[in-house]
């Protein structure tokens, strides 16, 4: 704790890793930040007491360096680091679909860099983080990471070549299920209800299905088989749901958001 930590890009997902931190004890003297508009530096000091500093200056005081830019960016952030981050830094990058390798070519030789795909529910404290090791890393820097990012939700440890896929899965998850309540909300509308209403019973609804999921220890069909009763009306749905090709779309979503994944690694746009 007593480690300098720098958060380099400070968007919402940064600023709900600071807010973790600081909630975990950590003070805010131990805490730099970076941004690239003056007025979101100056809104992130008065928010939480941090110093907001260049991203050199971040990269030559900090001793954990938190990379939370976009993934189209994180080329020209390097390029800025690099003649200021020493091989004794802790690099972690929350950037979809960047290896290690590609820190580890651009900054010193031995440095240490830890990939970490981390999601929106960050925000409320129940993010899915899944965090790997590069080249350099040790057990002590996964660690440390685990410690900043389980601040704000759980933590998986992975080898690298899953990253691709818990991104699909996780990193980018919560929108699918955004997706599905829009969906269903439309569908509780063509049924007769209020918008209204018909949000407060799917969310709840989803709330309830995932404690369950979490906390019960059962297998999802196990659980799905308790609501459906023979010739009732949720295997009515579940027919439907099968009819067009439901289960078959979502494994393709989850290839698609996957290959995307690894497009991003060889700098498509």
């Amino acid at each position: 704790m007593t480690q300098t930590v720098a958060v380099l890009g400070t968007g919402k997902i940064g600023e709900a890793l600071l807010s973790g931190m600081i909630r975990g004890g950590r003070p805010a003297g131990q805490l730099l930040v970076t941004a690239r508009r003056p007025e979101r530096a100056e809104e992130l000091r008065a928010r939480y007491g941090v110093e907001a500093v260049s991203n050199a200056e971040a990269a030559e005081r900090a001793d954990t360096l938190i990379l939370t830019v976009k993934p189209q960016d994180m080329g020209r952030l390097l390029d800025e680091l690099a003649p200021h981050v020493p091989a004794d830094r802790l690099v972690i990058s929350g950037a979809a679909g960047i290896p290690t390798s590609f820190f580890e070519e651009r900054l010193a030789a031995g440095t240490p860099v830890v990939r970490v795909m981390t999601n929106t529910p960050a925000l409320v404290d129940e993010a899915m983080s899944v965090i790997s090791a590069g080249s350099h890393a040790t057990a002590e820097h996964l660690a440390h990471a685990e410690e900043i990012f389980g601040g704000v939700g759980k933590t998986l440890r992975v080898p690298e070549s899953q990253q691709d896929a818990a991104t699909a899965l996780s990193g980018s998850g919560p929108a699918y299920f955004y997706y599905l309540v829009e969906a269903m909300t439309d569908a509780g509308i063509l049924l007769g209800l209020p918008r209204a209403q018909a949000h407060d019973l799917i969310v709840q609804a989803a709330i309830g299905a995932a404690v369950m999921l979490r906390d019960s220890g059962e297998h999802p069909v196990k659980l799905r088989e308790a609501v459906t009763s023979p010739a009732g009306t949720t295997i009515n749905a579940i027919v439907e749901l099968e009819r067009h090709g439901v289960r078959a779309a979502l494994i393709a979503a989850l290839e698609a958001a996957r290959d995307r994944s690894r497009e991003l690694a060889t700098g498509s746009s």
